[in-house]
């Protein structure tokens, strides 16, 4: 799916782990072909660093004999790649239409209070990654928010602000 409103950079991380870089590197050097290979080749990355910084994206381009800019356009057309990192929780908020008419603005408004951050950001403490989905076919359950995999539905506010701060508290160590 092509990204709408892409935002036309990526972050620069010197330090990524070398380590990191040669499983990419033996992946890549696995393919019998890397031609055609570089959707393939910026997935496992993204498996490998959990976002693709800029440093990534040029170490792929140099593998690859191909150019950065390429490599940036396909990473930046497709939403499924990310370029900034990401939280230890992705929190997704379902907008599909029956979401949307019971509630999913109102529950998609204050994760944006509570947690500090807007659509696409992660929390300051990396805890939280916010999103939006489009549907997630739950409509019974609307609105529905997704943890990770872990789908909430019927929930209102307030059922929302608990759900959160267990998540936070599970993080701190403190039994809840």
């Amino acid at each position: 799916m092509p990204k709408t409103g892409v935002r036309a950079q990526t972050i620069s991380v010197k330090d990524l782990p070398p380590e990191k870089f040669t499983r990419l590197d033996e992946y890549i050097n696995s393919l019998p072909s890397t031609k055609g290979a570089l959707i393939d080749i910026i997935y496992k990355a993204q498996e490998i660093f959990g976002f693709l910084p800029r440093e990534v994206l040029l170490h792929i381009a140099r593998k690859m004999g191909i150019s950065g800019a390429e490599v940036f356009g396909v990473v930046s057309f497709y939403t499924n790649f990310t370029m900034n990192p990401q939280g230890l929780h992705t929190i997704s908020v379902c907008m599909g239409t029956a979401c949307f008419v019971k509630g999913a603005p109102a529950l998609a408004q204050r994760l944006q209070e509570k947690l500090g951050i807007h659509e696409g950001e992660t929390t300051k403490d990396g805890l939280f990654t916010l999103k939006n989905l489009r549907c997630v076919g739950a409509c019974g359950l609307a609105p529905v928010v997704m943890i990770d995999d872990k789908i909430y539905g019927r929930l209102t506010v307030a059922e929302l602000d608990q759900i959160i701060e267990s998540y936070q508290k599970e993080a701190a160590g403190v039994a809840h």
